[in-house]
Order: structure tokens, then C-alpha cells, then sequence
């Protein structure tokens, strides 16, 4: 028998770490999500005004805009698997104490910890995929990743409408928290930072890995000097900010401006609200898949920013488009579409992270996920404000077409031959 018919197919080790992340990310959104959806009843409850509600949403998302660097330094120096480990067990436990919360105070508090804890999600996986899988692969499967999670918030909007009716939103927390400990104690017995290391996998495997791209150096001291000199490094910080800027809107108060600025019922805002974060799954995966297709075929520099230069001009459009109708159901549609469409230029960053970053890709993408979050953060507040000073609702969406159309001009900066490694 030829050596060639005697040699091993290659394992599957690689999909399974994928279907690892793609739980993680579910589990991730749920426990973000759920706080959006019950936001009236805890108002009501806690006696909170839109600006303190507005505070309460954005302080999550600043801790964790803050600790994204360091989270994505130990996943690059310890490695993943103690690092996802560690930031389940932590937000599990903080999702279960916001059902705790007695005032504006504790709840604040609780938000904060809760966002310390989880950053460094993305860029922990960052550093999982820089491992596992073939570089042809990471634009897809960040959009893969990333859609689960929208997917998972939208199901979570009529799934907290529902444990609602029938407990409090308190016990609703303590459930929610309960799922990521389960995830945790599976990851740390299952997952290997070295395929190599892996029981499951064979050399197979692994030489498909290395033939592929994956990174399998050893990690160097951090380029501080050339990621602060990067173009493209800043692009993407400055594009990232834009984008989620956004998306935290209908993380945040969309069921809420469904309920008063449009007059549904919190059945219909409940399911309506989901529809941005269908739009946002469709729109990542297909923004991921387009980007390696086309850098495949134009190059790296062309193919990731297509998606990006497409979807978000026509996101900021889309925008305008619900500020100016008058029909109710035609604001949620146009909004799902805008969230859609600036989807497109999510997963094409993410590769782009990897491709420049190299062995220190978790902090390069920590980095631009920094400065997405702190854009994030900054968008409860504007609503709240609004909400509460001029008793606007179109103020803060124009601020998202704006944003969308900064966005769409720093790809025209990001460039993934410009390696920082």
C-alpha cells in the first residue's frame, strides 16, 4: 500500500472549538440582551429616570470598553482557555446579581462589574482563531460567530417578554446567569490553547492548520510603538466606534422608543425589536463570507473593505428613512435594515485584526473592540440626554447615520498588508 492511501484524514478538533465559540457568543447575548427588554419593568420598579437608565446601560459597556486591552494581553500570554474560563464565570455571576439590584446605585455597580469582567471576549477568540483556524476561513466565521450572537439577542427579546409574564425580572436574571457556568465548566475540561495538545487532534490536522495560516509562533513583546503609529490600527478603531456606536441602540432602547415614540405594546416592540439583530446576523455573515471571497479574488487590501464601503452609507440612508415616515411599522423595518446593512463591515475587521496583529492579535483586537465599546457606551447616554432634555427621539438617530458615514470613511484607511507583527 502507497504511503498516500495510509495516511490519516485530517481531524475535525477545529469545528468543534468553533461550535465552543458559537455557544459563547449565545450565551454572551442573552445575558446582554435581556436587561434592554426588561428596562421598563425595572424603571418602574427601582424609580429610574431615561438619563439614569441611560447611565445603567452605558456603564457595562464602558468597563468593558476599558478592560478590552489587558482581557486580550492575558488571552495572548496565558492563553484562552483560562481567559474565557475566568470572563464566564465572572459575567454569569454578575448577569444573576443585576437581579439583585435595589437601587440606581447597586445597579450601576453590578453593570460595572459585569462589564470588567466579560471584556475580552472577542479578542480571547481572536486568539482561539489565530490558532485553530486556516486564515481563508476567519472572515466567515467571525461574521458566523457574531450572527449567533445577534441571532441569540433577537430570540432573547420575546423570551424575556414572556419569562415576564410569568416571573419577575429579577428571577429572569438569576436563570439567564445560570447557562454561562455550565458553558465554562465544559470549555476548561474540553479546550487546548495548542491544537497540538489537543487529545483529538492528529498531526493531520495539524499540518492542515500550519499549511493554512494559523499561528503558531511564539509570542513576542508587545510592538507598542508600531501599533500606535499604525493607519490602520486607528481606521479601524475610529470605524469600529461608528459601527457599534449603533448597534448599541438597539441593544439599549430600541424596545423602549418602539414603546413610546411608535405606540406598539410590549408584545409587538418585543418581537419587533428583534428584527435589528435578525438584520445584524444576516448582514455580518454575509459581510464575513464576501470579505474572504472577495480578497480571495481582488486581494486582501480591496476585498475587506468592500463590504464595509457598501453597507454603511446605505445604513445611514436607511436611518433617514425611519426618521421621516410617519408609519410605525415601516420606522421598525427601516431600522432592521440599517442595522443589516452596517453589519456588512463588522467580520471584515476582525480578519483584518488577525491579518495585521499576528501573534499579539488579541491585543490588536482588543484594541479596536476598545474603541467600538467606548462608542458603544456613548450612545445610551446621547438617547437618555435627548430623551430627557429635549424630548427627542430624531436627535439621536441622526447622530447614527453620522456615525455610519464615519465609519464607511475609515475603511477607506484600513489596509491589511500593513502588518504590526
Amino acid at each position: 500500500m502507497e504511503a498516500a492511501e495510509r495516511r490519516e484524514p485530517p481531524t475535525r478538533v477545529r469545528h468543534g472549538v468553533v461550535g465552543f465559540l458559537l455557544a459563547l457568543v449565545a450565551v454572551a447575548y442573552l445575558d446582554r440582551v435581556c436587561i434592554a427588554t426588561a428596562a421598563p419593568a425595572m424603571r418602574a420598579e427601582l424609580g429610574l429616570s431615561d438619563a439614569g437608565m441611560g447611565l445603567v446601560f452605558s456603564a457595562f459597556t464602558f468597563a468593558y470598553a476599558l478592560f478590552e486591552v489587558p482581557s486580550g494581553w492575558m488571552a495572548d500570554r496565558f492563553g484562552a482557555r483560562i481567559t474565557l474560563t475566568r470572563i464566564v464565570v465572572w459575567w454569569s455571576l454578575m448577569t444573576a446579581a443585576t437581579g439583585m439590584a435595589v437601587g440606581f446605585a447597586s445597579l450601576l455597580a453590578v453593570r460595572l462589574l459585569f462589564g470588567l469582567g466579560e471584556a475580552g471576549t472577542f479578542p480571547s477568540m481572536a486568539r482561539v482563531y489565530a490558532r485553530w483556524l486556516p486564515g481563508a476561513e476567519r472572515g466567515r466565521m467571525f461574521g458566523l460567530a457574531i450572527m449567533t450572537g445577534a441571532f441569540a439577542g433577537a430570540v432573547t427579546q420575546p423570551l424575556v417578554v414572556v419569562l415576564l409574564t410569568v416571573t419577575t425580572w429579577r428571577h429572569t436574571f438569576a436563570l439567564f446567569g445560570m447557562v454561562g457556568l455550565v458553558w465554562a465548566v465544559a470549555w476548561w475540561r474540553w479546550f487546548r490553547d495548542d491544537p497540538a495538545e489537543h487529545p483529538g487532534t492528529n498531526e493531520a490536522e495539524c499540518a492542515l492548520l500550519r499549511a493554512g495560516g494559523a499561528e503558531s509562533r511564539e509570542r513576542r513583546a508587545l510592538p507598542w510603538r508600531r501599533m500606535l503609529a499604525s493607519r490602520t490600527l486607528l481606521a479601524l478603531c475610529t470605524m469600529y466606534a461608528g459601527a457599534i456606536y449603533g448597534w448599541y441602540f438597539y441593544l439599549t432602547w430600541l424596545p423602549t422608543y418602539l414603546l413610546r415614540a411608535r405606540g406598539f405594546d410590549l408584545a409587538h416592540a418585543g418581537a419587533l425589536a428583534a428584527l435589528p439583530l435578525l438584520a445584524i446576523g444576516v448582514g455580518v455573515l454575509a459581510g464575513g463570507w464576501a470579505s474572504d471571497a472577495l480578497a480571495r479574488r481582488l486581494g486582501a487590501r480591496a476585498g475587506r473593505r468592500i463590504p464595509g464601503l457598501v453597507g454603511f452609507p446605505l445604513a445611514a440612508a436607511a436611518i433617514a428613512g425611519a426618521i421621516g415616515t410617519d408609519v410605525p411599522l415601516h420606522a421598525a423595518l427601516f431600522l432592521a435594515a440599517a442595522a443589516g446593512l452596517a453589519a456588512l463591515g463588522v467580520a471584515p475587521a476582525w480578519a483584518v485584526c488577525l491579518e495585521i496583529g499576528g501573534v499579539n492579535s488579541g491585543v490588536v483586537s482588543g484594541a479596536m473592540n476598545t474603541f467600538g465599546n467606548l462608542g458603544g457606551a456613548a450612545s445610551p447616554i446621547v438617547v437618555g440626554l435627548s430623551l430627557e432634555r429635549w424630548h427627542s427621539w430624531e436627535a439621536p438617530l441622526w447622530s447614527v447615520a453620522a456615525c455610519y458615514l464615519v465609519a464607511a470613511l475609515a475603511w477607506l484607511a484600513i489596509d491589511p498588508r500593513r502588518l504590526i507583527d
